[in-house]
């Protein structure tokens, strides 16, 4: 997998700063004086960073982001980033002045003056998550990253606050690698493999076959996945860091390694970005990642559907009628409304054998929710307000956009059938609620749950302040801060 790049955390010293190589960043604010070791660098360009900070255009910016000077006199760095941010910031201030720092650097030497700050961690994690590329299948020579170096007053200190956040971003990046792969690479059988791989992490990893699923009812999965060479499965990764007995939080994620749409083929303009479309178990997999890698003290399983919708002699066809495992039938109207039959079968599966406090599924589900809420935040929908309003707190402290969509009986009256007990697609009106009532249908009354469409938020085809195109590993630093603020401890 891609890996963070790294970070050493030393302590600041003034001895070598004019002989530094590559490129260095510091910080400022126009209200306060620059860093000890920012003015002797200062000193030795002949003041030319004081008088960026006292510019007009340094004024205009915002906390976190910056301007750079290039080759500046007496020093031997090719470039200094000037980032305005003050000592008194708040978390994401400081991410984002990592990730601008992230955004530029690539093979040459860095190092970031922050001594003293004591946001020192979170800028790293930014500048870490902004980093990333996915580069393995271009042809070349591909350059390294260069060594990154923070000079802090504290280093042992602010690496011991660094270790939680790189798990994080070690897992944000593992949803990336997934959700960027080729279908061609990362078939079900690849996908499986690379979840089983986390077991020398301390996950419990089981994979259940077609056979299995068959013997479990779970129809509605198997049904999607009919059409396909790869054979449909489903994985559990259980982490147990909390008490034996204490009931675990359920986390669902949606696995289509590939949709066309099967019978309901989608148009062709656009079709390659579907290899996102396993994009909610790619997020389900990198939380995973994380809460093992810093040996989270709570009980989570996650649960991931793992199938490939494709157009074929034995392909699933519109009108057919499927059984899911809770014993409900279901008329399909589209195979492209084919996540739902996934999630509905894996949602019941979690409540039948864990019992879990809760479930959060997360799947690219619905174009619907991008026409509403574009791609800036995830629909959110839950039966629950005191675990929604939770979720949601975790989203904007980790600036995860997320919007509470509603549920309603009116919307749920939209899925009758004509022959079965409810239909997987109801059309254009309020798709991405109808949507969240079909999953609802497979949630157990007192069952604390939330749906996620991340169709908007998984994916960006522009780069955003923390990630470039591509995959985002939206969710999966929302979800790390809801366990760890609201099931851990």
């Amino acid at each position: 997998m891609s890996q963070p790049v790294q970070i050493r955390f030393e302590e600041a010293q003034e001895a070598d700063l004019t002989a530094l190589t590559g490129q260095i960043a510091i910080f400022a604010d126009a209200a306060a004086p620059l860093s000890p070791l920012a003015r002797k660098l200062d000193r030795a360009a002949k003041g030319a960073f004081s008088r960026a900070v006292a510019s007009d255009a340094f004024a205009k910016l915002k906390p976190g982001e910056g301007l750079e000077l290039a080759f500046p006199a007496g020093l031997a760095a090719d470039a200094v980033q000037i980032l305005r941010l003050p000592k008194r910031t708040d978390t994401q201030a400081a991410r984002k002045a990592g990730a601008v720092i992230g955004a530029a650097h690539r093979s040459q030497p860095l190092t970031v003056l922050a001594e003293g700050h004591p946001k020192s961690a979170e800028i790293a994690f930014g500048l870490a998550i902004r980093a990333y590329e996915f580069e393995i299948y271009r042809s070349g020579e591909k350059k390294p990253w260069g060594p990154v170096a923070f000079r802090v007053t504290k280093p042992e200190e602010v690496a011991a606050s660094a270790a939680p956040l790189a798990a994080l971003a070690e897992g944000v990046f593992f949803t990336r690698d997934l959700i960027n792969e080729p279908a061609n690479v990362l078939t079900t059988f690849e996908f499986a493999a690379r979840l089983a791989a986390m077991q020398e992490l301390g996950l419990d990893v089981e994979i259940l076959e077609e056979e299995e699923l068959e013997r479990l009812g779970m129809r509605a999965l198997l049904g999607v996945g009919q059409g396909s060479e790869s054979p449909s499965k489903v994985v559990v990764m259980q982490w147990r860091g909390g008490a034996k007995d204490e009931a675990p939080l359920a986390l669902i994620g949606k696995g289509v390694c590939f949709d066309t749409g099967g019978i309901s083929l989608k148009p062709a303009a656009g079709m390659e970005d579907m290899v996102m479309d396993m994009g909610g178990a790619g997020t389900v997999a990198g939380v995973m990642r994380t809460l093992a890698l810093r040996k989270a003290k709570t009980n989570v399983v996650g649960i991931v559907g793992l199938v490939e919708n494709m157009p074929d002699g034995r392909a699933q066809r519109p009108g057919d009628v499927v059984k899911s495992m809770k014993g409900d039938t279901i008329e399909v109207i589209n195979t492209d409304a084919e996540g739902r039959l996934v999630l509905a079968d894996v949602l019941w599966y979690a409540q039948e054998r864990f019992s879990p406090r809760g479930m959060i599924d997360l799947a690219t589900l619905t174009g619907a929710v991008i026409v509403a809420l574009g791609n800036e935040n995830a629909g959110v929908f839950s039966n629950d307000d005191t675990l929604c309003n939770a979720f949601l707190k975790a989203a904007e402290a980790e600036a995860e956009g997320a919007w509470r969509l509603p549920l309603g009986d009116a919307y749920d009256a939209m899925l009758k059938s004509r022959v079965a007990d409810m239909r997987n697609s109801c059309g254009r009106e309020a798709g991405s609620i109808t949507a969240a009532q079909f999953l609802q249908r497979f949630v157990k009354a007192d069952m604390p749950w939330i749906h996620l469409d991340i169709a908007g938020t998984a994916w960006a085809k522009s780069g955003t302040a923390f990630s470039p195109k591509g995959a985002t590993g939206w969710g999966v630093r929302a979800l790390n801060r809801l366990i760890q603020d609201r099931f851990e401890g």
